[in-house]
Protein backbone atom coordinates (compact mmCIF):
# COMPACT_ATOMS: atom_id res chain seq x y z
CA UNK A 1 0.00 0.00 0.00
CA UNK A 2 1.57 2.99 -0.80
CA UNK A 3 1.87 6.11 1.34
CA UNK A 4 -0.72 8.80 1.56
CA UNK A 5 -0.19 12.22 -0.70
CA UNK A 6 -0.50 15.82 0.40
CA UNK A 7 -3.57 17.07 -1.02
CA UNK A 8 -3.82 20.86 -1.41
CA UNK A 9 -7.12 21.93 0.69
CA UNK A 10 -6.45 25.64 1.82
CA UNK A 11 -5.13 28.93 0.89
CA UNK A 12 -4.64 32.27 1.46
CA UNK A 13 -2.21 35.28 2.08
CA UNK A 14 -1.81 38.03 4.09
CA UNK A 15 0.33 41.64 3.49
CA UNK A 16 0.56 44.72 5.73
CA UNK A 17 -1.67 47.78 5.19
CA UNK A 18 1.37 50.09 4.70
CA UNK A 19 1.98 50.60 0.98
CA UNK A 20 4.99 52.03 -0.47
CA UNK A 21 5.59 53.22 -3.74
CA UNK A 22 8.39 53.77 -6.22
CA UNK A 23 7.41 57.48 -5.72
CA UNK A 24 8.10 56.89 -1.67
CA UNK A 25 11.32 55.50 -2.69
CA UNK A 26 12.78 57.92 -4.54
CA UNK A 27 12.43 60.46 -1.87
CA UNK A 28 15.35 58.90 0.06
CA UNK A 29 17.13 56.98 -2.37
CA UNK A 30 19.16 58.20 -5.73
CA UNK A 31 16.09 56.67 -7.83
CA UNK A 32 13.32 56.64 -9.65
CA UNK A 33 10.09 54.66 -10.75
CA UNK A 34 11.09 54.54 -14.09
CA UNK A 35 14.59 52.90 -13.34
CA UNK A 36 12.81 50.69 -10.45
CA UNK A 37 10.30 48.69 -12.86
CA UNK A 38 12.75 48.52 -15.96
CA UNK A 39 15.14 46.66 -13.25
CA UNK A 40 12.55 44.74 -11.15
CA UNK A 41 9.04 45.25 -12.65
CA UNK A 42 8.47 46.54 -9.42
CA UNK A 43 5.65 49.10 -8.65
CA UNK A 44 5.10 48.93 -4.88
CA UNK A 45 5.38 46.77 -2.17
CA UNK A 46 3.62 46.74 1.57
CA UNK A 47 5.90 46.77 4.63
CA UNK A 48 5.23 45.82 8.65
CA UNK A 49 4.91 48.77 10.61
CA UNK A 50 7.06 49.22 13.68
CA UNK A 51 6.45 46.34 16.43
CA UNK A 52 4.92 44.19 13.89
CA UNK A 53 6.76 40.76 13.27
CA UNK A 54 6.94 38.13 11.30
CA UNK A 55 4.65 35.99 13.26
CA UNK A 56 1.87 38.41 12.95
CA UNK A 57 1.58 37.94 9.31
CA UNK A 58 1.63 34.54 9.72
CA UNK A 59 -1.01 33.72 12.07
CA UNK A 60 -3.59 35.55 9.99
CA UNK A 61 -2.53 33.89 6.86
CA UNK A 62 -2.70 30.97 8.85
CA UNK A 63 -5.81 31.51 10.18
CA UNK A 64 -7.26 32.41 6.58
CA UNK A 65 -5.83 29.07 5.32
CA UNK A 66 -7.49 26.85 7.93
CA UNK A 67 -11.03 28.72 6.96
CA UNK A 68 -9.83 28.29 3.22
CA UNK A 69 -9.72 24.61 4.57
CA UNK A 70 -13.38 24.70 6.40
CA UNK A 71 -11.40 24.01 9.26
CA UNK A 72 -9.91 25.27 12.34
CA UNK A 73 -7.63 22.68 13.04
CA UNK A 74 -4.26 21.05 11.78
CA UNK A 75 -1.65 18.10 13.35
CA UNK A 76 1.43 20.22 12.83
CA UNK A 77 2.69 23.95 11.50
CA UNK A 78 5.37 24.71 9.17
CA UNK A 79 6.76 28.10 9.11
CA UNK A 80 9.34 28.89 6.52
CA UNK A 81 11.04 32.53 7.21
CA UNK A 82 14.33 33.91 6.57
CA UNK A 83 12.89 36.26 9.81
CA UNK A 84 11.95 34.65 12.44
CA UNK A 85 10.32 36.88 15.45
CA UNK A 86 13.75 35.83 17.92
CA UNK A 87 17.00 33.63 16.63
CA UNK A 88 15.85 31.26 19.87
CA UNK A 89 13.44 29.70 20.01
CA UNK A 90 11.77 28.86 16.30
CA UNK A 91 8.54 31.16 15.45
CA UNK A 92 6.16 28.21 14.43
CA UNK A 93 5.07 27.13 18.06
CA UNK A 94 4.42 30.33 19.32
CA UNK A 95 2.00 31.11 15.73
CA UNK A 96 0.48 26.95 16.10
CA UNK A 97 -0.72 28.62 19.87
CA UNK A 98 -1.99 32.00 19.28
CA UNK A 99 -4.59 29.75 16.54
CA UNK A 100 -5.28 27.43 19.09
CA UNK A 101 -3.58 24.57 17.56
CA UNK A 102 -1.48 23.70 21.48
CA UNK A 103 0.71 20.52 21.33
CA UNK A 104 0.71 19.72 18.07
CA UNK A 105 4.15 19.61 16.32
CA UNK A 106 5.73 22.95 15.00
CA UNK A 107 8.71 24.05 13.43
CA UNK A 108 10.75 26.06 11.29
CA UNK A 109 12.24 25.62 7.69
CA UNK A 110 15.20 27.95 7.14
CA UNK A 111 16.03 27.91 3.33
CA UNK A 112 15.35 31.69 2.81
CA UNK A 113 13.46 31.95 -0.88
CA UNK A 114 13.05 28.72 -1.12
CA UNK A 115 11.53 27.66 1.84
CA UNK A 116 8.16 27.58 1.02
CA UNK A 117 8.80 24.46 -1.58
CA UNK A 118 11.53 23.30 1.46
CA UNK A 119 8.42 23.07 3.52
CA UNK A 120 6.04 21.60 0.68
CA UNK A 121 8.56 18.82 0.81
CA UNK A 122 8.32 18.61 4.66
CA UNK A 123 4.92 18.97 4.86
CA UNK A 124 4.48 16.03 2.06
CA UNK A 125 6.61 13.75 4.32
CA UNK A 126 4.90 14.21 7.50
CA UNK A 127 1.52 13.13 5.91
CA UNK A 128 3.85 10.19 4.28
CA UNK A 129 5.26 9.21 7.08
CA UNK A 130 1.90 9.22 9.02
CA UNK A 131 3.02 11.77 11.50
CA UNK A 132 -0.27 14.26 10.40
CA UNK A 133 -3.39 13.84 8.88
CA UNK A 134 -3.67 17.56 8.02
CA UNK A 135 -0.52 20.13 7.96
CA UNK A 136 -0.44 24.45 7.68
CA UNK A 137 2.47 25.49 6.14
CA UNK A 138 2.97 29.01 6.28
CA UNK A 139 5.61 31.01 4.45
CA UNK A 140 6.37 34.24 6.37
CA UNK A 141 8.91 37.25 5.88
CA UNK A 142 9.35 40.32 6.78
CA UNK A 143 12.52 41.53 4.66
CA UNK A 144 11.81 45.22 5.97
CA UNK A 145 13.41 44.49 9.17
CA UNK A 146 16.96 43.38 8.18
CA UNK A 147 17.19 45.40 4.60
CA UNK A 148 18.88 48.51 5.08
CA UNK A 149 16.21 51.05 4.04
CA UNK A 150 19.06 53.25 2.52
CA UNK A 151 21.06 50.51 0.42
CA UNK A 152 19.28 51.25 -2.76
CA UNK A 153 19.73 47.88 -4.78
CA UNK A 154 17.99 45.97 -2.32
CA UNK A 155 15.13 48.08 -0.43
CA UNK A 156 13.73 48.59 -4.06
CA UNK A 157 13.18 44.65 -4.04
CA UNK A 158 11.87 43.06 -1.14
CA UNK A 159 8.35 43.68 0.50
CA UNK A 160 6.77 42.01 3.44
CA UNK A 161 4.02 39.31 3.73
CA UNK A 162 2.69 35.73 4.63
CA UNK A 163 1.24 32.93 2.48
CA UNK A 164 -0.48 29.45 4.03
CA UNK A 165 -1.31 26.42 2.45
CA UNK A 166 -3.52 23.80 4.61
CA UNK A 167 -2.52 19.83 2.86
CA UNK A 168 -4.05 17.31 4.43
CA UNK A 169 -3.89 13.43 3.30
CA UNK A 170 -5.26 11.65 0.40
CA UNK A 171 -4.70 10.00 -3.32
CA UNK A 172 -1.47 11.29 -5.58
CA UNK A 173 -3.79 10.76 -8.41
CA UNK A 174 -6.69 13.18 -7.03
CA UNK A 175 -6.84 16.99 -7.71
CA UNK A 176 -4.91 19.26 -5.56
CA UNK A 177 -1.75 16.50 -5.24
CA UNK A 178 1.70 18.00 -4.37
CA UNK A 179 4.49 15.50 -5.29
CA UNK A 180 7.49 14.96 -7.75
CA UNK A 181 10.23 17.25 -5.62
CA UNK A 182 12.92 18.50 -6.65
CA UNK A 183 15.23 19.85 -3.89
CA UNK A 184 19.16 21.39 -3.79
CA UNK A 185 21.94 23.54 -2.40
CA UNK A 186 25.79 24.74 -2.92
CA UNK A 187 26.70 26.14 0.63
CA UNK A 188 30.39 27.24 -1.54
CA UNK A 189 28.32 30.24 -2.72
CA UNK A 190 26.79 30.98 1.16
CA UNK A 191 28.50 35.04 0.82
CA UNK A 192 26.11 35.56 -2.28
CA UNK A 193 23.42 36.39 0.08
CA UNK A 194 23.91 37.12 3.38
CA UNK A 195 23.17 38.50 6.62
CA UNK A 196 26.47 38.55 8.25
CA UNK A 197 25.52 39.79 12.18
CA UNK A 198 23.45 38.01 14.61
CA UNK A 199 24.83 34.44 14.45
CA UNK A 200 27.24 32.25 16.36
CA UNK A 201 30.21 32.76 14.07
CA UNK A 202 29.71 37.01 14.32
CA UNK A 203 29.07 36.49 18.07
CA UNK A 204 31.82 34.57 18.94
CA UNK A 205 34.16 37.30 17.41
CA UNK A 206 34.76 40.43 19.76
CA UNK A 207 33.34 43.78 18.88
CA UNK A 208 30.06 45.05 17.76
CA UNK A 209 29.19 43.92 13.93
CA UNK A 210 29.10 47.33 11.63
CA UNK A 211 25.78 48.58 10.34
CA UNK A 212 26.55 47.14 6.94
CA UNK A 213 26.94 43.26 8.76
CA UNK A 214 23.67 43.97 10.48
CA UNK A 215 21.57 44.12 7.24
CA UNK A 216 20.63 42.00 4.22
CA UNK A 217 23.71 42.14 1.39
CA UNK A 218 22.99 40.49 -1.75
CA UNK A 219 25.74 40.06 -5.26
CA UNK A 220 22.91 40.57 -7.48
CA UNK A 221 24.95 40.09 -10.68
CA UNK A 222 26.36 36.50 -9.25
CA UNK A 223 22.66 35.85 -7.71
CA UNK A 224 20.97 36.60 -11.15
CA UNK A 225 23.07 33.70 -13.14
CA UNK A 226 22.90 31.24 -10.17
CA UNK A 227 18.61 32.13 -9.80
CA UNK A 228 18.16 31.50 -13.21
CA UNK A 229 20.08 28.81 -14.23
CA UNK A 230 19.49 26.42 -11.18
CA UNK A 231 16.05 27.36 -11.08
CA UNK A 232 15.56 26.28 -15.00
CA UNK A 233 17.23 23.21 -13.89
CA UNK A 234 15.32 22.17 -11.32
CA UNK A 235 12.24 22.78 -12.66
CA UNK A 236 13.36 20.44 -15.49
CA UNK A 237 13.96 17.57 -12.60
CA UNK A 238 10.98 17.92 -11.11
CA UNK A 239 9.58 17.70 -14.51
CA UNK A 240 10.93 14.49 -15.60
CA UNK A 241 10.30 12.63 -12.67
CA UNK A 242 6.78 13.14 -13.03
CA UNK A 243 7.36 12.43 -17.06
CA UNK A 244 5.64 15.73 -17.18
CA UNK A 245 6.52 17.69 -20.71
CA UNK A 246 7.04 21.27 -20.93
CA UNK A 247 3.90 21.57 -22.93
CA UNK A 248 1.79 19.99 -20.15
CA UNK A 249 2.43 23.04 -17.56
CA UNK A 250 -0.48 25.21 -17.50
CA UNK A 251 0.87 27.35 -15.05
CA UNK A 252 4.34 28.47 -14.13
CA UNK A 253 4.55 30.04 -10.43
CA UNK A 254 8.39 30.73 -9.81
CA UNK A 255 9.78 32.19 -6.59
CA UNK A 256 8.50 36.07 -7.12
CA UNK A 257 12.31 37.65 -7.26
CA UNK A 258 12.30 40.13 -9.53
CA UNK A 259 10.23 40.03 -12.89
CA UNK A 260 13.21 39.72 -15.34
CA UNK A 261 14.67 36.75 -13.52
CA UNK A 262 10.83 35.34 -14.14
CA UNK A 263 10.85 36.14 -17.68
CA UNK A 264 14.66 34.33 -18.26
CA UNK A 265 13.64 31.15 -16.30
CA UNK A 266 10.34 30.83 -18.28
CA UNK A 267 11.96 31.46 -21.95
CA UNK A 268 14.92 29.19 -20.47
CA UNK A 269 12.18 26.39 -20.07
CA UNK A 270 10.40 26.79 -23.51
CA UNK A 271 7.22 28.00 -21.40
CA UNK A 272 4.83 30.76 -22.84
CA UNK A 273 5.58 34.43 -20.87
CA UNK A 274 1.87 34.22 -20.48
CA UNK A 275 1.83 31.12 -18.59
CA UNK A 276 3.93 32.59 -15.63
CA UNK A 277 2.10 33.78 -12.68
CA UNK A 278 3.52 37.09 -11.59
CA UNK A 279 2.52 39.11 -8.70
CA UNK A 280 6.07 41.03 -8.00
CA UNK A 281 4.76 44.12 -9.51
CA UNK A 282 2.11 44.97 -6.44
CA UNK A 283 4.08 43.15 -3.57
CA UNK A 284 7.92 42.49 -4.14
CA UNK A 285 9.77 40.13 -3.27
CA UNK A 286 8.37 38.60 -0.33
CA UNK A 287 10.55 35.58 0.14
CA UNK A 288 9.40 32.29 1.63
CA UNK A 289 5.85 33.99 1.28
CA UNK A 290 6.43 35.04 -2.37
CA UNK A 291 4.84 31.76 -3.59
CA UNK A 292 2.16 31.34 -2.06
CA UNK A 293 0.85 34.79 -2.40
CA UNK A 294 1.22 34.51 -5.86
CA UNK A 295 -1.25 31.38 -5.56
CA UNK A 296 -3.57 32.79 -3.68
CA UNK A 297 -4.14 35.99 -5.97
CA UNK A 298 -5.03 32.78 -9.02
CA UNK A 299 -8.24 31.15 -10.00
CA UNK A 300 -6.46 28.51 -11.52
CA UNK A 301 -9.23 25.86 -13.61
CA UNK A 302 -9.80 22.47 -11.73
CA UNK A 303 -6.76 20.20 -12.45
CA UNK A 304 -4.59 22.68 -13.88
CA UNK A 305 -1.31 21.45 -13.62
CA UNK A 306 0.88 23.89 -11.50
CA UNK A 307 4.99 23.80 -12.15
CA UNK A 308 6.68 25.85 -8.56
CA UNK A 309 10.62 26.33 -8.45
CA UNK A 310 12.30 28.57 -5.88
CA UNK A 311 15.93 30.12 -5.77
CA UNK A 312 17.16 31.66 -2.39
CA UNK A 313 20.31 32.66 0.00
CA UNK A 314 22.16 29.23 1.20
CA UNK A 315 22.29 28.51 -2.15
CA UNK A 316 18.99 26.85 -2.05
CA UNK A 317 17.01 25.68 -4.89
CA UNK A 318 13.78 23.63 -5.16
CA UNK A 319 10.62 22.74 -7.75
CA UNK A 320 7.52 20.95 -6.89
CA UNK A 321 4.68 20.44 -8.86
CA UNK A 322 0.97 19.98 -7.86
CA UNK A 323 -2.54 19.42 -9.97
CA UNK A 324 -5.05 22.68 -8.72
CA UNK A 325 -7.92 21.27 -6.42
CA UNK A 326 -11.48 21.18 -7.51
CA UNK A 327 -12.65 23.41 -5.07
CA UNK A 328 -10.88 25.93 -3.29
CA UNK A 329 -12.12 29.31 -1.70
CA UNK A 330 -12.19 32.77 -3.58
CA UNK A 331 -8.64 34.16 -4.40
CA UNK A 332 -10.08 37.42 -2.87
CA UNK A 333 -8.28 36.20 0.31
CA UNK A 334 -5.31 37.80 -0.47
CA UNK A 335 -6.08 40.79 1.76
CA UNK A 336 -4.40 43.48 4.12
CA UNK A 337 -4.83 43.23 7.99
CA UNK A 338 -5.53 46.72 9.46
CA UNK A 339 -3.57 45.99 12.81
CA UNK A 340 -0.85 43.39 13.43
CA UNK A 341 1.25 45.06 16.41
CA UNK A 342 0.22 42.23 19.24
CA UNK A 343 -1.77 38.96 19.25
CA UNK A 344 -4.62 40.68 21.22
CA UNK A 345 -4.80 43.32 18.42
CA UNK A 346 -4.97 40.85 15.46
CA UNK A 347 -7.91 41.68 13.43
CA UNK A 348 -10.38 38.88 12.19
CA UNK A 349 -10.14 37.80 8.61
CA UNK A 350 -13.83 39.04 8.24
CA UNK A 351 -12.62 42.41 8.95
CA UNK A 352 -9.31 42.63 6.90
CA UNK A 353 -9.27 44.92 3.95
CA UNK A 354 -9.55 43.99 0.29
CA UNK A 355 -6.46 44.21 -2.19
CA UNK A 356 -9.24 46.87 -3.91
CA UNK A 357 -9.36 48.86 -0.83
CA UNK A 358 -5.55 48.96 -0.83
CA UNK A 359 -4.88 50.64 -4.05
CA UNK A 360 -7.39 53.61 -2.96
CA UNK A 361 -5.77 53.91 0.41
CA UNK A 362 -3.84 56.64 1.09
CA UNK A 363 0.05 55.74 1.11
CA UNK A 364 2.40 56.52 3.86
CA UNK A 365 5.87 56.57 3.22
CA UNK A 366 8.25 54.37 5.39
Amino acid sequence: MSPPAAVLCGLAGRVPSRVVTNEHLARRLDTDDAWIRARTGIRQRHVVEPGQATSDLAVEAGRAALASAGTDTADAVVVATTTPDRSCPATAPAVAARLGLDGVAAFDVGAVCTGFVYGLASAAGLIAAGVAERVLLIGADTYSTIVDPLDRANAIIFGDGAGAVVLRAGHPDEPGAVGHFDLGSDGTHEDLITVAAGGSRQRSLPGEPSRADRHFAMRGKEVYRHAVTRMAESARTALDRAGWKTDDVDHFVPHQANLRILHSVADDLGLPRERCVTHVESVGNTGAASIPLALAAQAFRPGARVLLTAFGGGLTWGSCLLTWPSSLSSPSSLSSPSSLSSPSSLSSPSSLSSPSALSRQERTTP
